[in-house]
């Protein structure tokens, strides 16, 4: 492994990401007996038996399963690792809710994990505390990368040096998305990739909890005195910041609330609220509009639709402390104006408003709050100035598919 060195940045006071090539371990789908999409749908060799073992009524640890399963499935040539180190490139294919054809391209490398202290790495939003004890009991057994976390470069031009010299797999997912990857050989080219991703800090778009575990897990090894070797980096999807690469969601909230308590009476001091009728789902993209042209809320209760639009004066005292970018955001109108109304209020996240909303009309819920999406240029704006956003705010999609590469350590 490369290890993390700050020496070789030109500031050592202010140190920059090291992303850098790795030998990955991928399946030979001439071994499997079936191409990429049907291992997608096989039982045996399915990478959700790394990724989310199942406890079984026999002996033996399930995470230890994991790491049988891992290396049962190299030792019969399942899973072959590359002869050297390199970078893949990663493409997908969608259309987005609207319908138009998008598409989001990156590179999977190894990001070595930053010391404490270090600002390499931007978290992108606040996060909520976790238990992270599954994915730590995880890692230490297969001692592997089973699917990438996701970050976000602010490199220019980083996009034009991604298309891949070989094919290396493809596969369509249950929504129609195509996936693709590549690999990246040329010494030349993984330098220049690795300088452009190293020039510029790096913003944790998906994968907060499972890079504190990486670290929590690295740091473990040091303290026993164990080397850390593969364990300090992470596999990470690095993408571009840029309009093009991203198609940024949502992120809904459901509510629950105890009986007797009036969901539209505790909001009404701080917002002005347009009924916009009963439920039904032919409404909530006239909902979803209405929210913004009058940059307000989307509430759904039993009474039906409604908008919440902010009393100006409140909204901006209650987010004067904030980043323009942040307080722009439906989540941090939320987290500053209604949650502190709803202190009895249990909370769940979702990012299909028509779902949220039909979970409302069929009692699964006692309201949903619908918000609307951020874009690129306030993200970017936000990760410029280290600035984190709200606890679920965005939801970056479509994901990367586990099973494309794992990354032994």
């Amino acid at each position: 492994m490369l290890c993390y060195n700050r020496s070789a940045f030109p500031n050592p006071e202010h140190p920059l990401p090291d992303f850098f090539a790795f030998a990955g371990l991928r399946y030979d789908c001439d071994a499997a007996g079936a191409d990429l999409e049907a291992l997608e749908s096989q039982a045996t060799y399915n990478a959700v038996r790394l990724l989310l073992p199942r406890d079984e009524r026999r002996d033996g640890d399930r995470y230890a399963r994991a790491a049988d399963a891992l290396a049962a499935w190299e030792r019969a040539g399942v899973l072959v690792a590359d002869p050297a180190p390199r970078l893949y490139s990663y493409r997908m294919q969608f259309r987005d809710l609207r319908g138009n054809p998008r598409h989001t391209r990156g590179v999977i490398g190894a990001l070595a994990l930053p010391e404490p202290g270090d600002t390499s790495v931007l978290p992108h939003e606040r996060t909520m505390p976790k238990a992270k004890s599954d994915r730590l009991a995880l890692l230490r057994a297969t001692r592997a990368n089973v699917d990438p976390i996701w970050g976000l470069s602010l490199a220019e031009g980083l996009t034009g040096r991604l298309e891949p010299e070989t094919a290396l797999g493809r596969c369509v997912d249950a929504d129609g998305v195509v996936h693709e990857l590549g690999a990246i050989d040329d010494p030349a080219r993984l330098d220049e990739i690795r300088t452009l991703v190293g020039g510029e800090h790096l913003v944790l778009a998906d994968g907060h909890h499972r890079f504190e575990t990486a670290c929590t897990y690295r740091d473990e090894r040091r303290a026993a005195g164990e080397p850390v070797d593969g364990a300090g980096a992470i596999m990470m999807l690095v993408v571009e910041l840029a309009e093009d690469e991203l198609d940024i969601e949502p992120i809904h909230r459901l509510v629950d609330l105890p009986a007797g308590i009036d969901f539209r009476a505790r909001l009404a001091d701080a917002f002005d609220l347009v009924d916009m009728g009963a439920y039904s789902a032919e409404a909530v993209g006239t909902v979803q509009a209405r929210m913004a042209a009058d940059h307000g809320l989307g509430l759904v209760d039993r009474g039906g639709f409604a908008i919440a639009i902010a009393r100006p004066e409140l909204r901006a005292s209650a987010l004067a402390g904030e980043h323009p970018a942040v307080a722009a955001t439906d989540a941090a109108v939320v987290e500053a104006l209604v949650s502190p109304r709803l202190p009895e209020a249990a909370w769940r996240y979702w990012h299909d408003a028509d779902a949220v909303a039909a979970l409302v009309d069929k009692g699964a819920a006692t309201a949903a709050i619908l918000c609307s999406a951020v874009s690129v240029a306030q993200t970017r704006a936000a990760a410029v100035d280290r600035a984190r956003m709200p606890q679920k705010t965005t939801f970056f999609t479509p994901k990367p598919r586990s099973g494309m590469v794992f990354r032994k350590f």
